[in-house]
């Protein structure tokens, strides 16, 4: 891949999960959800901002669902997020 974020920005490769009823039913993507987005850190920025919030390639993050620009490279979608659109790191 050769996209690199600039500055306070990360790139990010966002996990889609199906959401199961607890009768089994799977609800699409489609319906709208007010949940945060997740999704795994591919690559980060050199900026002063986001080097303080101590992200690390490989991390899981919680972003806002509507934050961030989409990108496609080889067929994957991405989001460059900035710093502040990051809300919380999944440990």
């Amino acid at each position: 891949m050769n996209i690199r974020p600039i500055g306070d920005r990360i790139l990010v490769k966002p996990i889609k999960e199906e959401e199961i009823t607890k009768s089994g039913i799977v609800l699409p993507d489609t319906i709208d959800k007010e949940k945060k987005a997740e999704g795994e850190i591919i690559a980060i920025g050199a900026g002063e901002k986001v080097s303080k919030l101590g992200l690390a390639v490989g991390q899981k993050v919680l972003y806002g669902k509507y934050s961030g620009e989409e990108v496609k490279a080889d067929d994957q979608e991405y989001k460059v997020l900035a710093h502040e659109d990051v809300l919380a790191v999944i440990e």
